[in-house]
């Protein structure tokens, strides 16, 4: 329930709730067929003949991110619109301590703000880099939305189970490589993404998600267990990643 969200975390849902259209039309077929082969591929096997074509999902998930050096438990509950913005709240504890908040990105603005049993300040940030930060951010976590990667901008990728989907954001093109099984599951993502990893200094680094799992939601198959970090395709990708999840609810909107 979105009570149980901080304040600021519901003011934002509530405005990216009021994107889109509130009854949207089906999907059309057409509009695949000028995909790359890879994406038309996947996009065929996620979003089946008569798809609404959904711009939003509201998620619930579950899993492990590495804070501080440990791989802590958490739950989120996260409002997505591809294209448009996300708000991602979620609970975790450290040293047993409940610590609450959320990132978000909308209106070309992103931000981080999180509390320590609700109330003591522990991350706050916002400014350009952490726009554009979020900004790759959304673009990567649209896959978990098939219905609306269908009006991503796609382009052939380097390899014949690869494709290239893109969105511009606050201006800027965020590129995604995207890698599909034969059978059309969706399998990794990467990216280079803007942020300051290794605490060197804001820049483009590589960024990837591991897709395992599908699940069928309202007829969508949405990969569903992911592990992501930093280094992505590089000798410092298992010490880069930091986020495992499992999505446990999609409601499409």
């Amino acid at each position: 329930m979105t009570r149980r969200l901080p304040r600021a975390a519901r003011r934002h849902w509530a405005a990216l709730e009021r994107t889109g259209s509130p009854v949207p039309p089906v999907v059309d077929p057409a509009a695949l067929a000028g995909l790359p082969g890879p994406a038309r591929r996947w996009l065929a096997r996620a979003v089946p003949p008569g798809t609404p074509a959904w711009s939003r999902a509201e998620l619930r998930m579950r899993g492990e991110i590495r804070l501080g050096g440990r791989w802590r438990a958490f739950s989120a509950h996260q409002l997505l619109a591809p294209g448009v913005g996300f708000v991602w709240a979620a609970r975790t504890r450290v040293l047993g301590l409940p610590v609450t908040g959320f990132d978000r990105y909308g209106a070309g603005e992103g931000e981080l703000r999180w509390r320590l049993l609700g109330v003591v300040p522990v991350l706050s940030a916002a400014g350009p880099d952490i726009t554009r930060s979020a900004a790759g951010r959304l673009a990567g976590e649209g896959v978990t939305v098939p219905p609306a990667c269908v009006r991503a901008a796609w382009s052939e990728g380097p390899a014949p189970d690869t494709a290239v989907m893109s969105w511009v954001l606050d201006g800027t093109p965020e590129e995604c490589l995207v890698r599909v099984d034969p059978e059309g599951r969706l399998v990794e993502l990467s990216m280079q993404r803007w942020g300051d990893p290794d605490g060197t200094g804001f820049g483009r680094h590589p960024f990837g998600v591991a897709l395992s799992a599908e699940e069928s939601f309202a007829g969508v198959r949405v990969p569903t267990v992911l592990r992501a970090g930093w280094g992505w395709g590089t000798d410092r990708q298992a010490e880069g990643e930091f986020f495992r999840a499992r999505i446990e609810e999609v409601r499409f909107r």
